[in-house]
C-alpha cells in the first residue's frame, strides 16, 4: 500500500501538535496531502519550515488559529499532550474536557468531522489520574462525537524497525456513519535493528563526549542511587543494544551513552572543567536520535544541538505511527 508522494495524493489529512512533522511523514510517505498543520513552539516551527517548505499555524487554542483548518479533510492527526482534567468522572460530558488540550482536538473533530483521528501519547496516558483521563477521552470521542473507537493499544517502537524502547498509546477513531465496527492495530514486525545500526559512521566532536569529572558524577549518582534500590542512573548502549526511550529533560541522554572509540583529538570543544575522558563514553547526536525515531537521512537539522534533542525526543517514532496510519487507510479505502 505504501505510495510513492509523488504521486497524486489520494486523502488529506491535518498534523495537530506537529512538532517537526512526524506524523506527516508517515501519512505522505503513504499517499496523503497535509492540508493544515499546528504546532505554537518556535524552534520546532522552524524545523518544520525547512524540512516541508511551510511554516505550521501556531497555538491551536485560539480561535484564529482554527479559522485556518479547512473543511473535508480526511484524517486528523494529533500527538497531543497528557493533562488532568478538572473534573473528576464523568458528569459534564464533553465539558469534562474544557480547559485541556485534549478539548481542542475534540473540538475540531465535532467542527469538522473527518473520516478518521489517529492520536499519540505517552504510555502513562492508560493509569493518568487512576483511569479517568483516559476514560473520558474514550467517553467523549465515543458518545459525544459519535465515532467509533477500538480500545487504545500501546506499541513499541523497537517492534517496527528501529532500535529505541519507546512505547506510545494510539488511539485511533472511524465516524460513525461509515460503517467501520472492528479494527486490529499492527503485529510486531521486529528487525531485529540495534544501536549500531544507526550509529554515526564516521568519528564524531569531541564536544558529544563526557568529562571525566561529569562522568565520575554520573558514577557517584548511580551507586547513591543503588544504595537506597533505586534503579535511577546513567546506562551505556551497547553497538549490539537497544536504547532507552529518548526523552527530554531528566536523565534522558544519560540513560543512552555509548562506547565510541574513534576519538583522537582530545582537547575539549565546550568549556568542561576537566580532561575528556578516555573511556570512549560519549552521548548520542541529535542525527542518532533522529534515526531512532525512524527520521529519513535527509531530514534537516537547522536549530542548536539542545533545541534539536528536545524535537526528536518530543516526536513520534515514524515506522510505528506508520505502520497503524496504513491500517487506518485500509478501512477508509473501503469506503
Amino acid at each position: 500500500m505504501l505510495l510513492d508522494p509523488s504521486k497524486t495524493p489520494w486523502f488529506t489529512f491535518i498534523d495537530l501538535f506537529a512538532g517537526i512533522g512526524g506524523f506527516r511523514i508517515a501519512l505522505q510517505r503513504l499517499g496523503g496531502r497535509c492540508v493544515f498543520s499546528s504546532e505554537w513552539d518556535a524552534q520546532a516551527q522552524k524545523t518544520y519550515e525547512a524540512n516541508f517548505g511551510e511554516r505550521p499555524h501556531g497555538d491551536i487554542t485560539l480561535e484564529s488559529t482554527k479559522a485556518h483548518i479547512p473543511d473535508g479533510f480526511d484524517v486528523l492527526c494529533a500527538g497531543f499532550p497528557c493533562q488532568a482534567f478538572s473534573i473528576a468522572g464523568r458528569r459534564g460530558g464533553f465539558e469534562d474536557t474544557r480547559g485541556t488540550l485534549f478539548f481542542d482536538v475534540a473540538d475540531v473533530i465535532q467542527r469538522k468531522r473527518p473520516k478518521a483521528f489517529f492520536l499519540e501519547n505517552v504510555k502513562g496516558l492508560r493509569t493518568h489520574d487512576k483511569g479517568k483521563t483516559l476514560a473520558t477521552i474514550l467517553a467523549t470521542l465515543r458518545d459525544d462525537l459519535g465515532y467509533f473507537v477500538p480500545e487504545p493499544r500501546v506499541l513499541n517502537a523497537r517492534d517496527f524497525g528501529v532500535p529505541q524502547n519507546r512505547e506510545r498509546i494510539f488511539i485511533v477513531g472511524f465516524r460513525g456513519d461509515l460503517g467501520v465496527d472492528s479494527f486490529e492495530y499492527p503485529a510486531p514486525a521486529n528487525s531485529g535493528a540495534v544501536f549500531g545500526d544507526v550509529k554515526e559512521p564516521q568519528p564524531v566532536s569531541a564536544k558529544y563526549y563526557l568529562s571525566t569529572q561529569y562522568l565520575q558524577t554520573l558514577i557517584n549518582h548511580k551507586k547513591r542511587h543503588e544504595s537506597k534500590g533505586n534503579g535511577f542512573g546513567y546506562e551505556i548502549i551497547s553497538d549490539e543494544g537497544v536504547a532507552n526511550a529518548i526523552v527530554v529533560g531528566g536523565m534522558g541522554r544519560e540513560r543512552n551513552l555509548v562506547y565510541d572509540h574513534r576519538l583522537t583529538d582530545f582537547t575539549p570543544q565546550t568549556r568542561i572543567k576537566s580532561e575528556i575522558n578516555r573511556e570512549g563514553i560519549r552521548k548520542m547526536t541529535p542525527r542518532e536520535w533522529a534515526r531512532l525515531q525512524g527520521f529519513p537521512e535527509d531530514f534537516k537539522i537547522v536549530v542548536a544541538d539542545i533545541s534539536a534533542y528536545k524535537q526528536f525526543g518530543n516526536s513520534v517514532a515514524i515506522p510505528a505511527i506508520q505502520a497503524t496510519a496504513e491500517k487506518v487507510l485500509e478501512k477508509l479505502m473501503l469506503r
